[in-house]
């Protein structure tokens, strides 16, 4: 029999990071949000939580939890803020996972312990200007060249690259040509401050106004070459498993906002009067906050069946997939019929379904559009 039932310690976990959110987070990120500036005191109290150690273990300085923890987590502050969320999700599932999986010890040693103790932040450069769903059509390269990797290229979109605590990005680049004449794709290591690393003005953006985004550039950056992260040559075999990882914590964070924006609307359903009662007691009301529910039910299920087939070590690409493709649309559906809710007061800034509004639709496109999930469901199903 299934038992969907969260277990003592990922209760209490949870228990914990909802409260957090609720006490701490609620009461001032409106504020970053509207200044788009980055909550270092936010980030700084979630690394003393021994958050972004979730799925550490405890020898690299972590909480030697797991990664549904990291879900859990996500989807509670995600029913407050995305920034916030998406700041932790980066920071741990695509700049602390690949150290873990695919590091030296010594990288682990050099890097892990201030990740894992939120003191230093990682990012994860994939994305390019001219290729975002096509990930395999990388333009940045890097060679070898007297015992260094020499950069040169452009990453976009780059989530938690430009703080003032960031301290490493991991590149993918090509470094050279298969017997097939396919690029040879490998990942490196490039401490922030690097010469030849120049981090662009950070970008105007529709949502996450509070979390760093920006575009990177290398100019003959030059690395040591045991900064390669992993075999040469296995890059896109290790994003891949990275973003599968990531499909599923970002399912869980659009988990949360959508849950967000039910709590937010069954709340104001009560109290918002019109035609002289509650606008709770019209069905009209009732059904649209009834089905966003429904959308939130399912999603979750969705990403607790993908999160427990990666934890027994079972295949998961197919179900990381429907969640990442079932909470994004639903993130976006709630977020867009909680506006409606909330009638003008969800154009404004100052309600949270406002904020939700504007973040929703990323979730749609970051770590694989919908287009690329369907595309991938398709292909598990041998089409």
């Amino acid at each position: 029999m299934l038992d969907f039932r969260l277990d003592e310690e990922h209760e209490a976990l949870r228990a914990t990071v909802q409260r957090f959110a609720r006490e701490e987070v609620a009461p001032v990120i409106g504020g970053f949000y509207e200044r788009e500036e980055f909550p270092y005191d936010i980030v700084a109290k979630m690394g003393r939580m021994g958050l972004f150690g979730l799925p550490v273990p405890e020898e690299h300085g972590g909480m030697g939890g797991d990664y549904f923890a990291l879900c859990l987590a996500l989807e509670e502050l995600g029913r407050v803020d995305s920034s916030v969320a998406i700041t932790l999700e980066a920071g741990v599932s695509l700049a602390v996972m690949p150290l873990l999986r695919f590091g030296t010890d010594e990288q682990k040693a050099r890097w892990l312990p201030a990740l894992a103790a939120g003191e230093a932040l990682g990012a994860f450069g994939l994305t390019e200007p001219g290729g975002g769903s096509d990930a395999g059509a990388l333009r940045t390269t890097a060679r070898l060249e007297d015992g260094q990797w020499v950069l040169n290229g452009t990453k976009a979109f780059i989530t938690n690259s430009g703080t003032s605590i960031t301290s490493l990005v991991t590149v993918a680049a090509v470094t050279g040509r298969k017997p097939d004449g396919r690029p040879e794709i490998s990942t490196i290591i490039v401490p922030a401050g690097t010469p030849g690393l120049a981090v662009g003005s950070k970008y105007s953006k529709v949502g996450w106004n509070a979390s760093d985004t920006h575009e990177l550039s290398f100019q003959d950056c030059r690395v040591p070459e045991a900064n390669l992260l992993g075999e040469r040559g296995r890059g896109y075999a290790q994003f891949l498993r990275t973003l599968d990882e990531g499909r599923v914590a970002i399912a869980a964070l659009g988990v949360g906002l959508a849950q967000g924006c039910v709590d937010e609307c069954v709340r104001y359903a009560k109290e918002r009067e019109a035609f002289g009662s509650p606008i709770g007691r019209y069905q009209a009301i009732q059904f649209k906050i009834a089905d966003m529910e429904v959308r939130v039910h399912t999603a979750r299920l969705a990403y607790y069946q993908a999160a427990s087939k990666m934890l027994r070590g079972e295949p998961f690409k197919r179900e990381a997939a429907i969640a990442k493709l079932v909470s994004s649309e639903a993130a976006m559906d709630n977020a867009r019929e909680g506006a409606q809710v909330f009638g003008g007061y969800g154009f404004m800034n100052e309600y949270p379904v406002g904020r939700f509004y504007r973040d929703a639709k990323i979730l749609e496109i970051g770590e694989g559009t919908s287009e690329v999930q369907r595309m991938l469901i398709a292909r598990e199903l041998g089409l």
